[in-house]
């Protein structure tokens, strides 16, 4: 299934029914009096939050959603049918915003989470509400409400407690892959990830994290280039940063610390607050450097990816692993499990997508 993050809708809720004059008809009852019903309330469009979700296609191609008019009333006191409300099941983490004024009007963070979007119109009255001693025979009755009709934006940001960021080709993929039951693409040329991938990562029988990866970045991404910014706004609701950094590069002209002091710069372009978020250091591919080498490539790395002075870059946490051997990812997985539980808040519930957003592209496994 294509994965789509953003979509643009219009949703149209419909009329209230129009109430209705009429009189009680019936042999030998020549003054039945007012007999009008009420029209029915017109149908409402609520946004539903469903975790067996996972993009926002559904919303791609058909752009335009309209509830049905409430049903006129009718004599003997019959009122008129209310039309069925409509419901739009996005992925847990959508919000909707609305087109003209840019407001957020929902954020869905739980399953099952419903949210009105465009309510329907109130049926209007028929002519037995206005009867009275002085007006027996009332004339009056009124139309039903209009619905709400508005344009809206949708934008999924992905739920995840973990989020990986680095150059493209520097093992993102191939650590999801390890660590979960994930099966993103895998290929030796760059921009192999062309959209998010979520993986839960099982630490113990009764503990586990979500991991999320997204495309690469590169330098220059503030200007288009790559795939830009798109993707970063599926980090924004994660608690803790992985920046993974490919120590052993092929090319032997690359820097390994320019580069990734390059990705912390597009960082604080697009976003300030996403660059405070915790970020840990996760050197990969040490399987290809000798082990004797292995402390002093480390060093001399972080060494130059922190820098001096002003411009200097904080390092919270270290990591040296080999998404191809697995060789550190325990450990890893240990460290970020621990973490996320000294942060996580006491009462929070455990999140539903935790276990269920196991489908078809995510999975756990225990990792070793």
């Amino acid at each position: 299934m294509k994965f789509i993050d953003e979509a643009h809708i219009e949703v149209i809720a419909g009329d209230g029914g129009n109430g209705i004059v009429s009189f009680r008809r019936e042999k030998f009852i020549p003054k039945g009096g007012p007999d009008g019903g009420d029209g029915g309330r017109g149908g409402s469009i609520w946004a539903v939050a469903d975790r067996n979700i996972n993009t926002l296609v559904d919303y791609r191609y058909k752009r335009r959603f309209q509830a049905r008019n409430g049903e006129r009333g009718r004599g003997s006191d019959q009122y008129g049918a209310a039309a069925e409300d409509i419901e739009l099941r996005v992925p847990v983490g959508t919000q909707i915003f609305d087109e003209d004024s840019g407001e957020l009007l929902v954020d869905l963070v739980r399953h099952g989470e419903r949210k009105l979007l465009a309510k329907g119109g109130e049926g209007g009255l028929g002519n037995i509400h206005f009867k009275s001693s002085t007006n027996r025979a009332p004339r009056q009755c009124t139309p039903g409400a209009p619905g709400e009709q508005r344009r809206l934006k949708l934008e999924l940001k992905v739920l995840a407690d973990v989020g990986l960021l680095g150059l493209p080709n520097a093992g993102k993929s191939t650590l999801i892959a390890a660590i979960s039951n994930a099966r993103p693409k895998i290929a030796d040329y760059p921009f192999t990830t062309l959209h998010p991938n979520l993986g839960v990562v099982r630490v113990g029988p009764e503990q586990s994290f979500v991991v999320a990866d997204i495309p690469g970045l590169i330098e220059g991404a503030a200007e288009g280039a790559g795939l830009g910014h798109r993707f970063l706004r599926h980090l924004q609701r994660t608690r803790l940063l992985l920046h993974l950094v490919d120590i052993a590069p092929l090319d032997p002209q690359a820097d390994p610390a320019r580069d990734a002091r390059a990705i912390v710069r597009e960082l604080r372009a697009y976003d300030p607050e996403l660059a405070l978020k915790p970020r840990w250091l996760v050197l990969n591919k040490i399987d290809i450097i000798p082990a004797e080498g292995r402390e002093a490539r480390i060093e001399d790395f972080v060494a130059r990816y922190r820098g001096r002075g002003s411009n200097a870059i904080p390092v919270e946490r270290v990591f040296a692993i080999s998404g191809l051997t697995r060789e550190g990812c325990m450990p890893l997985c240990r460290a970020i499990a621990e973490y996320l539980q000294s942060v996580r808040p006491p009462d929070e519930a455990e999140a539903d997508v935790r276990f269920d957003r196991s489908g078809d592209d995510h999975g756990a496994d225990d990792g070793d």
